[in-house]
């Protein structure tokens, strides 16, 4: 067996892991009762004084850890989608996964009046039916990039039309609770939400790694593929599969978080320099992002601490507007 070996990627993702679990450190230390870094690192260890044990790792090491997985989830993701629609927008944000998710927890809270729960299992399966009707509708003789995009993208609308009758149709108190869902947020995320996403991707990022070769042939157009071996349509199936339950899990446990799964493959590849999906960098790129995001949400803004889909957005929103120029001006778009 051997194995390719990018120096530079392997720094890049050893810088992007050290750069999160320090802004997961900070994080951690970060509101009304303040915690140094030293004591949040000692509290960890199990060192720390009964209020410190409290504080760290009933209430804020739940939310940090949803935040790490949620980010890593959406940037593998997002690097899938990319990789197999072979277009920098073919993320989950433009294909509809995320309204997706979003009408199914809205069916939960405007119809049923859901527990958080339920709500979460709503996301999910909301996710699961609009990444089975993109690819349904996607499909003619295989699934292709720019037909993938079109169709997310006609879907997407027709769900967030469906997303804004909810919302018109509900009374004020879930409407309120279903506007601050659909914003993205990790306040009040517990033990609950960690576990099912942890064992999701526990189970999920391993099979992709070890479907990475086949990815990076698709890369190269279908009859490359098939001649270099791979079973073309099972592999995109497969991961495409995996890729959808990646992002429907992480918008069930946090929200709508925009632009994470569009912005993280994209600057990780630029970091590395290097060809192919960079699905190790783009986890670990997500991750990051969604954690100082967070950090920026409580403290960048004064008193007023935001929900962590704002702050995405924004820089997300500005990060498409110049993806879209350099596209054009390459004569890509």
């Amino acid at each position: 067996m051997s194995v390719r070996f990018d120096v530079r990627a392997f720094t890049v993702v050893v810088l992007l892991l050290v750069a999160a679990l320090a802004a997961s450190v900070v994080l951690i230390g970060t509101g009304d009762f303040p915690i140094p870094a030293a004591d949040v690192i000692r509290t960890l260890l199990g060192n720390g004084d009964a209020g410190q044990e409290f504080i760290v790792n009933e209430l804020r090491l739940p939310r940090v850890l949803v935040g790490l997985l949620v980010g890593a989830s959406l940037g593998l993701g997002g690097a899938l989608f990319q990789t197999i629609s072979r277009n920098p927008l073919g993320s989950p944000d433009v294909l509809g996964l995320g309204q997706g998710s979003t009408a199914g927890a809205l069916v939960m809270i405007v119809l049923f009046s859901g527990s958080a729960t339920q709500v979460a299992l709503g996301g999910l399966v909301g996710g699961l039916v609009t990444g089975f009707a993109i690819y349904v509708l996607a499909w003619k003789r295989g699934v292709h990039g720019y037909r993938l995009v079109l169709v997310g993208i006609g879907v997407s609308a027709i769900v967030t039309a469906v997303n804004g009758y909810l919302i018109t149709k509900a009374d004020l108190v879930d409407a309120a609770r279903a506007v601050v869902w659909m914003t993205g947020s990790l306040n009040g995320r517990d033990w609950d939400q960690v576990w099912p996403l942890l064992g999701l991707c526990a189970v999920l990022v391993p099979l992709v790694l070890g479907n990475a070769r086949g990815l990076r042939m698709l890369e190269m157009g279908d009859d490359v593929a098939y001649a270099l071996g791979v079973r073309v349509e099972r592999t995109r199936l497969l991961l495409l599969v995996a890729a959808v339950l990646l992002t429907a899990a992480a918008t069930a446990a946090a929200g709508p978080v925009g632009f994470v799964a569009l912005t993280a493959p994209q600057l990780a590849r630029r970091l590395t320099r290097s060809p192919g999906p960079n699905l190790v960098p783009a986890m670990c790129m997500g991750a990051t992002l969604l954690v100082v995001a967070d950090w920026a949400s409580q403290r960048a803004f004064g008193a007023d601490q935001l929900p962590v889909g704002v702050v995405t957005g924004v820089l997300g929103g500005v990060y498409l507007l110049w993806l879209l120029v350099t596209e054009r001006k390459a004569g890509r778009i």
